[in-house]
């Protein structure tokens, strides 16, 4: 197994808060794909969406570890180290 930062080694597992993007639900946009925050299970929109909530997330709240909501996939990403798991 590839050495990984510390933050994606503890990363926790809550359920997701929503079905979708919390921000863009309240608002009545869209997004292009989902990632659910690993301390606190926000959903927020990915980078390729143009409201990119996943990561203003993190810049506000510190938590940096997201894991892909998107089907078939599960891989993990830390921001604050910029390092992935698949």
């Amino acid at each position: 197994m590839p050495d990984i930062c510390q933050h994606l080694k503890s990363a926790g597992n809550p359920a997701a808060k929503t079905k979708g993007c919390e921000e863009c639900l309240k608002s009545g946009d869209t997004w292009v794909h989902l990632r659910r925050c690993l301390d606190c299970g926000h959903v927020g929109c990915c980078d390729s969406s143009k409201n990119k909530h996943a990561t203003k997330h993190f810049k506000t709240t510190k938590h940096p570890v997201v894991q892909s909501l998107e089907p078939g996939e599960s891989w993990k990403w830390c921001y604050a180290d910029e390092v992935g798991i698949e």
